[in-house]
C-alpha cells in the first residue's frame, strides 16, 4: 500500500521526513547559519531571538524539535527549558542545546534542566544533522510506541466489552439449548429459535473479528494491486450482497447506477471493502422501515459512489473522530450489530491509498451521505 505519511528512517538521515524545528538563538546569524543547514534538508525553521518570544511561538504551534541556545539574556536556555517541561502538551518535544561554551558544568545543567542533547557552536554541520535527525527518528520512535500503547487499550477495552457481551449470550443460549432438547413435547419450537439465537451471535462475533483482520491488514502494508474495474458492477455486487440483511431489518435500498463511463482504476479488494464497510454500516444505524440510497454516477476524472442513509447522521464531535481507529460514535446499532469503530478508519485508508477521495456529509439527526470518488484510468 502507498502512503502520503513521512516515516522517519535510521538517524543517519536517509530518507529523513520533514520536521519543524524551532530555533531559538539571540544571535541572527546563528538562525540563519543552522536555518540553512537544517533547511536544505526540507525541515521548516521557527526562528525565536528570546525565551519569551520562543514560548509564545510554542503555545501556537509545537514543533518536532527545539534547538535552544543556552546563553541569552533575560531568559537564558535552562530557565525556557524548565518551563516547556512543565507543560503537559510540551514536554515530549526533545530540546538540544545550543552553546559556544564547552563546559562540563553549562552541560550538566542543560541536561537536568530537560535538554536531550548539546551542541557547540561554531557548528560542525555534519554534526548538526546527525545529532538532529538522531532526535527526530527517537521522537517518532517514541510517539509511535505511544500511539500503540493507546491503540492496545482500546482494542482490549472493545474486546472485553463486546466479546463478553456476545459469549455470554451464547453460552447463555447454548444451556437453554440444551434444556430444551432433553424437554420433550413442544421443544422444537424452543431449540429452533435458541440455535437460531447461537447462529446470530456467532455470525455476529464473525463480522467483529473480520473488522479486526481488516484493519490489521491496513496497518501492515497491504499490497494494492490496481486495475481497471467497474465501480458500477462492484456496487451491484455490494448491494447484493446486503439484499437479504436489508430485507430482515425491512430496509429497502435504491439504486441509480449508471450503466457506462463507471470504470476507474483501483484495487479490486480494496473497493470491495471500502462498499462492504460503507453499506454495513447504513443498514447497521438505519431504523425498520428506513431507505437506503446507492449511486453511481462518472465525472470527467473521476467516478463517484454515493451511500445516503435515514439514520441518526453525527454530531459535532462524532465528525472530529469518525475516522479515528475504534472511535465509538454517539450512534448505536439499531438491533444489536457488532460495532468496533474500525469500519471508516479502514474506508479512509483504502480510498486514500487508491489516489481517491472519501466525503462525509451529515447532519445530526437527517442521516449521512458519504461520498467515494475513485480515479478513472488515465488514458495512454
Amino acid at each position: 500500500m502507498t502512503s502520503n505519511t513521512p516515516v522517519a528512517s535510521d538517524p543517519r538521515g536517509e530518507n529523513q521526513a520533514p520536521a519543524t524545528i524551532l530555533v531559538v538563538d539571540d544571535q541572527p546569524a546563528n538562525i540563519q547559519v543552522v536555518g540553512g543547514v537544517l533547511g536544505k534538508l526540507g525541515h521548516e525553521i521557527i526562528p525565536a531571538q528570546d525565551g519569551t518570544t520562543a514560548l509564545k511561538r510554542l503555545a501556537l504551534r509545537p514543533p518536532d524539535l527545539i534547538l535552544l541556545d543556552f546563553l541569552m539574556p533575560e531568559m537564558d536556555g535552562c530557565e525556557v527549558c524548565v518551563q516547556i517541561r512543565k507543560n503537559p502538551d510540551l514536554s515530549d518535544i526533545p530540546v538540544i542545546f545550543l552553546s559556544a561554551a564547552d563546559d562540563k558544568d553549562f552541560i550538566v545543567r542543560a541536561l537536568e534542566a530537560g535538554g536531550v542533547d548539546y551542541v557547540t557552536k561554531p557548528f560542525h554541520h555534519a554534526e548538526l544533522v546527525s545529532r538532529v535527525n538522531t532526535q527526530l527518528a527517537l521522537k517518532r520512535a517514541r510517539d509511535r510506541l505511544r500511539w500503540l500503547a493507546e491503540d492496545k487499550d482500546e482494542l482490549l477495552g472493545i474486546l472485553a466489552h463486546d466479546l463478553k457481551n456476545h459469549l455470554g449470550g451464547m453460552q447463555m443460549s447454548a444451556q437453554l439449548l440444551g434444556q430444551a432438547i432433553v424437554g420433550g413435547r413442544g421443544s422444537e419450537v424452543r431449540a429452533s429459535q435458541l440455535a437460531e439465537n447461537i447462529s446470530h451471535t456467532s455470525g455476529q462475533l464473525l463480522a467483529f473479528v473480520k473488522e479486526l483482520l481488516a484493519n490489521a491488514a491496513t496497518d501492515h502494508a497491504m499490497v494494492l494491486k490496481p486495475r481497471t474495474l467497474s465501480l458500477a458492477d462492484a456496487a451491484v455486487v455490494a448491494v447484493r450482497q446486503y439484499g437479504e440483511a436489508a430485507h430482515r431489518k425491512q430496509l429497502q435500498v435504491h439504486t441509480a447506477i449508471a450503466p457506462t463511463g463507471t470504470d476507474v482504476m483501483a484495487d479490486p479488494t480494496a473497493v470491495n471493502q471500502v462498499l462492504d464497510n460503507l453499506l454495513s454500516n447504513a443498514l447497521k444505524f438505519s431504523q425498520p422501515g428506513r431507505e437506503i440510497f446507492v449511486t453511481v454516477t462518472p465525472a470527467e476524472s473521476y467516478v463517484e459512489c454515493t451511500v445516503r442513509d435515514q439514520g441518526p447522521g453525527f454530531t459535532p464531535e462524532d465528525r472530529a473522530r469518525m475516522f479515528k481507529r475504534y472511535g465509538r460514535l454517539s450512534a448505536r446499532p439499531t438491533s444489536g450489530e457488532p460495532s468496533t469503530g474500525l469500519g471508516l478508519s479502514i474506508v479512509k485508508k483504502l480510498v486514500n491509498a487508491m489516489d481517491g477521495e472519501l466525503i462525509c456529509e451529515s447532519t445530526f439527526g437527517q442521516g449521512t451521505t458519504f461520498v467515494v470518488r475513485l480515479p478513472k484510468p488515465k488514458l495512454s
